[in-house]
């Protein structure tokens, strides 16, 4: 693989000073972890878009994991298949050795797999046990998927950047019960931790995170059509975001045109909380 970690944007430069800066990952490898559909699926394809190589991991949707990399291939880009239950310290172990194997290095951490409590079998369970899960996967997940990253990238030259996915309304609160309550726990974690994560790791690490708001994804498929477009008629961009959306966002965040900016959190939302 053609390679030169040295290659980054100049630390200080300023608009005077002539050089080469694009939204461009070309020569990166990228990790998208809950990569077989969704949010996930289409930073994979936009990372690949930009350039990049991909590490697809997932844990239950193997066929979905299939169905990305098979995607990041056909534009020309290479993907592994790298399962993981980022639940399990063993398993986060052995994805950044894999990692390490296939590509010799990591230039983006996307922590992007979370817990569904609203669709499929989870849906069921009481407000107790869905805490319980968004907590193992998106908060303990990610905290020690973060710092796997921070161990991989600290070894390597050039370092690495990490992004983090929470939630728009950790920072204005939310007002729609007992799951935005939960919701809210999790992903304020995320938030909180990333921010004391980038100030630990800078400046050879960069820290950021993605706050998506109302996206259209298999858990808003159950909503009735008249609670959807008054939701969509509250946001002042006056519709749902896409995966797409926040994909190009996660782009931006992990590219060199954002190597100025870590500990922050970029909500896409429409406007949604502002």
């Amino acid at each position: 693989m053609d390679h030169d970690p040295s290659d980054r944007a100049p630390m200080g430069a300023t608009l005077d000073e002539p050089r080469a800066i694009a939204l461009s990952l070309a020569g990166r490898v990228v990790l998208v972890t809950g990569a077989g559909s969704g949010i996930g699926r289409a930073i994979a394809l936009a990372c690949a878009e930009a350039g990049a190589d991909l590490g697809v991991s997932y844990h239950a949707n193997q066929s979905g994991a299939e169905a990305t990399a098979a995607a990041v291939r056909a534009l020309g880009r290479r993907a592994e298949l790298l399962p993981a239950d980022v639940t399990t310290s063993a398993d986060i172990d052995k994805l950044a050795q894999a990692l390490q194997a296939r590509f010799e290095r990591v230039d983006v951490w996307i922590n992007n797999a979370g817990a569904d409590v609203l669709t499929g079998p989870t849906r069921d369970l009481d407000w107790g046990a869905k805490l319980e899960r968004l907590l193992a996967t998106d908060l303990r997940g990610t905290v020690l998927a973060s710092w796997a990253a921070v161990e991989v990238m600290r070894a390597q030259p050039g370092g690495g950047t990490i992004l983090n996915m929470a939630w728009d309304h950790v920072v204005g609160g939310a007002t729609s019960g007992q799951y935005s309550e939960i919701f809210s726990a999790a992903k304020g974690g995320v938030y909180s931790f990333s921010r004391a994560l980038a100030r630990r790791v800078a400046p050879h690490i960069r820290v950021n995170v993605l706050g998506p708001g109302w996206i259209e994804t298999t858990w808003g498929a159950g909503l009735d059509a008249t609670r959807k477009d008054a939701i969509a008629e509250a946001i002042p961009l006056k519709r749902w975001g896409t995966p797409a959306d926040v994909a190009y966002a996660a782009v931006f965040l992990v590219s060199d045109l954002a190597h100025y900016i870590t500990g922050q959190m970029l909500a896409v939302n429409g406007g949604a909380v502002i």
